[in-house]
């Protein structure tokens, strides 16, 4: 429209207009929520097998501890009667081929044989044989010993026991080491010539 005073012309009036929503699209559909059964992750087998396993072998280890109650506790220890073989089967010296198995030695001499318990009479250790020296040496405390088992050195107080030996009717040395005899200068007691301590040959 034109303005009668400059000629110009004006623009429309324009109205407000409202504004217009913009169109969303339409919304996804939501899947539906899982169950928690569904969610869960799978077992793992290797972690329950090691479970099992450990309570197994602590049940496994209590029963064979309740079983041990059924056995009895004993020692078995060397008979202390045996048979050493015929008075020719020992020369003259040391024999140490008991000493393992029974913890004695077989002494022979020209008119007799006897038998030494090896076991020091201070704290009760196994001396040995020293051939060199021609003399028993305890390795615990240096106690010594002639080869007759008297004690001349170390704190041993009084000579190692000597064990029962007889004969029996087939000719063979039988020894007894439950029988000890002992000689000990401070009481007074002197048993190595006792029937049993030695056997004459």
């Amino acid at each position: 429209m034109a303005d009668p005073v400059d000629g110009t012309t004006a623009a429309p009036p324009t109205t407000p207009t409202a504004a217009v929503p913009k169109a969303t699209p339409p919304a996804a559909a939501k899947p539906a929520a899982k169950s928690k059964a569904d969610s869960a992750e799978p077992p793992d087998k290797m972690r329950r097998r090691v479970i099992w396993g450990m309570i197994y072998g602590y049940l496994g280890i209590n029963l064979l501890m309740f079983l041990r109650f059924f056995f009895p506790r004993a020692l078995y220890e060397p008979n202390t009667v045996f048979n050493i073989g015929y008075p020719a089967d020992f020369s003259l010296g040391i024999d140490q081929r008991y000493l393992m198995t029974n913890r004695v030695w077989i002494i022979r001499e020209p008119d007799r044989i006897f038998v030494i318990f090896a076991r020091c009479t201070h704290l009760g250790c196994t001396p040995e044989w020293k051939s060199s020296e021609n003399k028993f040496k305890c390795p615990c405390h240096g106690s010594g010993y002639d080869s007759e088992g008297v004690n001349f050195e170390g704190p041993a107080p009084r000579p190692m026991d000597r064990a029962h030996v007889a004969m029996d009717a087939t000719g063979k040395l039988i020894v007894d080491t439950s029988r000890l005899y002992m000689d000990d200068p401070r009481a007074g007691v002197n048993q190595f010539n006792d029937p049993g301590a030695y056997l004459p040959v």
